[in-house]
């Protein structure tokens, strides 16, 4: 754990949301760099800068299915008076050796074939009879089904200018182009660029592997029947779609019962496949909450520099929270209260950064914004702490979604931000400016 970490405190010492998120911010390191195939890259952090072997696209090519001609061979052209050409082959994509265009010739071309020797532009096929002898036609027949297409005459119906519908050499990109950027989040479009430069693989900080856990008795896996004093386990579910959303590959541990050896194995064997921890529940102050008990001595907690340190916030949700490292590998953990809401605000302010701040990325927080509050009622806020309260945002103005409690799960599925309540205001009025953090 960081120096912040020790710094002086009681037991019944508030830590502040800042200094919190400063700790674990100053603990959570990159992940080594490696080399990976493409599609294993997706969703990964760009390491090195990426340059450009080949122009894209590496030869003049058609933009159009049409013919390949020369421009005074077309001057004037018209559909009473087209100019008649010599089709002296086929140019279709792939093309290696393709044919030469020579004075009133003309090559039939498709989409994507390079531009054959000798002809400056591509007419449309919809600008010419398609050798068929008649009036303009739609398209082209298929080679199978005419291969007499490639020869004979083919009339031209309008003019063109040098180079029309011509894809020139690197028009995209040049060799030696700059294609990405180190520190660029691989996309779909991203992965495109590389595979069409060359690039079979590429150095990137992978996606971390984050474990979730959610502690106590008295979950139930949904689906199964509810019995008098049993809830659904929605904790675990919802940590792990939020750390999938924030780039990282999650695993999803069914609950844990509350007991503190049970817990501390199923932690020791999640070691093995995690780059970071997260447990939700167990972190309060009541007879069964196991979580500091079993924390205390998992791995190799005794270890210098391991070990997890539980502490209070100066917030609402999520004043209990605990967080260090565990392990022979220093694995952080995040230990987060165990309602719904607590554990939710809790991964959006400090779980997310930290897998952000793992994938190797330098922006790890959501965009802050801020808004006029739209509400019926002043929203209060207990002194002292910094309150998250969930929102719904849309054109610059904030409206609060359900209460405060932080049970209220289908609040918090309508919502898409928070609006923070600093610590020295107790209430804030309509039409008031407050900051919000945006979380779609």
């Amino acid at each position: 754990m960081s120096s912040a970490a020790t710094r002086p405190a009681g037991p019944d010492d508030l830590w502040s949301v800042d200094e919190h998120l400063e700790d674990v911010l100053s603990t959570v390191r990159p992940l080594e760099p490696i080399e990976l195939q493409l599609l294993d890259a997706q969703g990964c952090i760009l390491v090195d800068d990426v340059t450009v072997a080949v122009s894209l696209p590496p030869f003049d090519n058609s933009s159009m299915d049409g013919y390949a001609v020369r421009v005074a061979d077309v001057a004037g052209a018209s559909e009473e008076f087209p100019a008649a050409l010599e089709v002296v082959g086929d140019v279709a994509a792939g093309s290696a050796d393709p044919v030469r265009v020579g004075p009133g010739q003309a090559a039939r071309i498709m989409t994507g074939a390079p531009l054959p020797p000798g002809a400056e532009a591509v007419v449309p096929v919809e600008w010419t009879d398609g050798g068929l002898g008649e009036g303009p036609v739609s398209g082209m027949r298929a080679r199978s089904l005419a291969p007499e297409g490639a020869a004979g005459q083919v009339r031209v119906h309008r003019p063109v200018e040098a180079r029309a519908h011509v894809r020139a050499q690197g028009s995209d990109v040049k060799a030696g182009d700059r294609a990405l950027e180190a520190g660029t989040i691989l996309g779909p479009p991203q992965i495109a660029l590389l595979a069409a430069i060359g690039r079979g693989t590429v150095r990137v900080r992978p996606r971390p592997r984050v474990v979730v856990l959610s502690t106590g008795s008295e979950l139930v896996q949904p689906g199964e029947e509810l019995r008098r004093g049993q809830i659904y386990d929605s904790n675990s579910f919802a940590l792990t779609a939020a750390a999938r959303d924030a780039g990282a590959i999650a695993y999803r541990v069914g609950a844990v019962a509350d007991d503190a050896e049970t817990l501390r194995s199923t932690i020791e064997d999640q070691l093995v496949r995690a780059d970071l921890l997260v447990t939700t529940g167990g972190v309060s102050v009541g007879a069964y909450d196991v979580v500091k008990e079993a924390l205390s001595h998992v791995g190799d907690a005794d270890e210098a520099g391991s070990g997890v340190e539980f502490r209070k916030l100066a917030m609402q949700p999520g004043k209990p929270q605990g967080f260090g490292s565990i392990g022979p590998d220093h694995t952080p953990l995040l230990a987060l209260p165990g309602n719904p809401v607590s554990s939710y605000v809790s991964f959006e302010l400090f779980v997310r950064p930290a897998i952000r701040a793992l994938m190797g990325l330098t922006d790890v927080h959501r965009p802050r914004v801020r808004a006029t509050l739209k509400t019926d009622k002043a929203l209060r806020s207990p002194k002292g702490r910094r309150q998250f309260l969930r929102g719904a945002y849309a054109d610059g103005e904030v409206t609060p979604v359900g209460g405060a409690g932080s049970h209220l799960i289908a609040a918090l599925a309508h919502a898409d931000a928070l609006i923070v309540v600093p610590e020295d205001v107790e209430s804030v009025e309509e039409g008031a400016e407050v900051e919000v953090v945006l979380l779609g």
